[in-house]
């Protein structure tokens, strides 16, 4: 794969809580620089310092996903007025694992009637999932009108990105779905093995370190 072709597959991402409007615009002009498809960033640094020519993505009920419904709808619903083309929402992991399906269904799809023109990324948690528990939070996604499935917050102490969830996730949702890789994702060897396991789009803080060793 070539270097341009991977920067477009690319959310440059700065969520650290301590991120400054500095580092902000740093990343801003890194992501215009190296040619990636967006940047992703917390809900508190919109609208952003200055337009930008990449798209711009915003996380919703992160890291922990243990908001209300209702917070993260009201969240959607606030990310939207500030003009994001994607939101990458974080789902109650209680919730999976007590075989709530039927609720996360409710949550996404109250998200996405929040935010219907937008692109929404539903981040799963997968290394803290058993593999059941990814088919079955997969087909939620797609029953609630998503548009992407996401391995990870590059939060949860379980850990990021594999390509074993990576693969899973692919043949849950076919086609039909894209699937974002994120989490621990620090070398072009390992980026490009996750597109090859079927990840359409990645989520990464170091994406020059990456792109630089492809």
């Amino acid at each position: 794969m070539k270097t341009d072709e991977l920067a477009n597959l690319i959310d440059h991402t700065l969520l650290a809580p301590e991120a400054t409007q500095e580092d902000i615009l740093a990343l801003l002009d890194e992501a215009e620089e190296l040619g990636t498809y967006s940047v992703c960033v917390s809900p508190s640094r919109l609208p952003l310092p200055r337009p930008t020519s990449v798209k711009v993505a915003a996380v919703c009920g992160f890291p922990s996903g243990a908001h209300s419904i209702a917070t993260k709808a009201q969240e959607a619903e606030e990310l939207t007025a500030h003009g994001v083309d994607e939101i990458d929402m974080v789902i109650n992991l209680g919730a999976v694992k007590e075989e709530r399906f039927d609720y996360i269904e409710k949550e996404i799809k109250a998200v996405r009637d929040s935010a219907p023109n937008v692109v929404l990324k539903v981040i799963i948690e997968s290394a803290a999932l058993t593999d059941e528990e990814i088919v079955a939070t997969c087909n939620a996604t797609k029953k609630a009108k998503a548009d992407f499935v996401k391995t990870s917050t590059g939060f949860h102490k379980a850990g990021g990105a594999s390509i074993h969830a990576v693969q899973l996730m692919r043949s849950v949702v076919g086609d039909e779905l894209g699937v974002k890789a994120s989490g621990g994702i620090r070398d072009g060897k390992f980026a490009t093995e996750l597109i090859e396991a079927g990840a359409s789009r990645l989520g990464l803080s170091s994406s020059r370190k990456v792109l630089e060793t492809i």
